[in-house]
């Protein structure tokens, strides 16, 4: 297709989508970017969409879940395609060298657009393809990418199409990225069935990645209530007392609730969502241990060794 083409279009030409899948992509990503057109070609009975999955040495990709992912090829076996998809996900900076980095922007503009999943848009950004476009990265991202990436204008959304540039937040969101896609080349029915073969509904992309939680029946609402605020207060934490009073409660009632719904008190959920936050921070990021101390609602680096030592046992630096 004609390089000024948006691929975003109603077409009945075949479209070809090369994916550049990095180590310890999810496998999730990679199947919510391909079978949605699998399974358009299934419904038209044609191969309309068409792909090929490379990688940067050209061999099979190890998943994080373990499975390897064939490749058919390097970088450069991209060529042809009409658009080029950056997959990645954890420590997208060890498998995206430099030299991968300068290849990636050297080839870009052979394709009629060039699209990020999850830490895709890292890769995007870090070769300059993202300067003076609209883009989004995984949630739990945000704040780290735009700082690293002043030029890019980061939104929440679910996924992002901002003219030949195309970004998705992560598994979920890419999967309802390939359904615009679908619903803009072939229109709402084929989208409509496409979904349908996975028991889903599209989600648009201008919702946010994370949007209020919805109530579980399971949980008494003032439970739910508690762990929205401790969500929200990762980085200074209140005490179970503070949060008791603000959702009017007495201590003590508080933590019969939380032990009859959960099995924990209050203080040791709390401390279990910050660790758990610190550990994302320790294995998908660079951040100096202190920083990811201050961060996760630690005094310092040595309170949270303590406090992750017992919880996870073993110290947060093996884990880099």
């Amino acid at each position: 297709m004609s390089k000024s083409a948006s691929i975003f279009a109603a077409s009945q030409q075949p479209l070809t989508l090369a994916l550049l899948v990095l180590p310890q992509a999810s496998i999730l990503e990679v199947a919510s970017t391909l079978d949605p057109m699998r399974a358009a070609n299934r419904h038209l009975g044609t191969d309309s969409y068409r792909w090929r999955v490379v990688s940067p040495n050209g061999r099979a990709v190890p998943l994080t879940c373990g499975i390897e992912l064939p490749s058919n090829g390097p970088l450069a076996a991209a060529e042809g395609a009409d658009a080029l998809v950056v997959i990645a996900g954890y420590q997208q900076w060890l498998g995206a060298t430099p030299a991968l980095i300068r290849e990636l922007s050297r080839m870009a503009p052979r394709f009629a657009a060039v699209g990020g999943i999850d830490a895709g848009a890292w890769v995007l950004a870090r070769a300059g393809l993202l300067n003076g476009y609209k883009a989004t990265v995984h949630w739990e991202d945000h704040e780290d990418f735009a700082t690293a990436h002043p030029g890019v204008d980061v939104q929440p959304s679910r996924f992002v199409i901002d003219r030949n540039r195309f970004t998705a937040g992560g598994a979920a969101p890419a999967a309802d990225l390939m359904l615009h896609l679908i619903r803009a080349r072939h229109g709402p029915a084929l989208a409509l069935q496409t979904a349908a073969s996975f028991i889903t509904t599209a989600r648009d992309g201008h919702e946010p990645q994370v949007s209020s939680r919805k109530a579980d029946p399971r949980l008494d609402p003032r439970v739910a209530a508690a762990i929205a605020r401790m969500e929200r207060r990762l980085d200074q934490p209140e005490t179970a007392a503070e949060t008791a009073r603000a959702i009017g409660l007495s201590p003590r009632r508080l933590e019969q609730i939380f032990s009859e719904n959960l099995g924990l008190t209050p203080a040791a959920y709390a401390l279990s969502l910050r660790l758990q936050a610190a550990r994302r921070m320790i294995t998908d990021t660079r951040h100096p241990l202190a920083e990811v101390a201050l961060r996760c609602g630690f005094s310092s680096a040595s309170s949270l060794s303590r406090a992750f030592s017992a919880k996870f046992g073993m110290a947060p630096s093996r884990l880099r």
